[in-house]
């Protein structure tokens, strides 16, 4: 019999921007909030990593300190986006009515997302 051992990621030392950050927000002095699906880490980050991570093109600008993953949007109601499946448990971020407006345009150019919802 062999045992085979699983490697197993440790999300909290090494996650993809991609595929685990909801959102994330740029405090002061570098110190930059990611938000996962059940996680909150800060990482202090250097001024050329802030400006490579802002420039990211998965990610939308929806406050002064605050960005979204586009691909994580779940639902938007009522100024406000939600992350989860289940909005009542999900993840949220509120935008004004400017901001949701832009993000529905975007979404209109990819509305093949089936688990997107979006209310006025």
């Amino acid at each position: 019999m062999m045992n085979v051992v699983l490697s197993e990621r440790n999300i909290y030392e090494d996650f993809q921007l991609e595929s685990d950050v909801l959102y994330f927000k740029i405090g002061i002095q570098g110190l930059v909030s990611f938000h996962g699906r059940n996680y909150n880490i800060k990482k202090r980050m250097t001024a050329d990593q802030l400006r490579q991570l802002t420039n990211e093109q998965n990610f939308y600008q929806i406050s002064s300190n605050c960005y979204i993953n586009i691909g994580k949007i779940k639902a938007i109601a009522d100024g406000t986006i939600y992350f989860g499946s289940d909005i009542s448990e999900s993840k949220q971020v509120s935008v004004n009515r400017r901001k949701q407006f832009v993000i529905q345009k975007l979404f209109s150019k990819i509305s093949s997302n089936k688990d997107l919802r979006i209310t006025t």
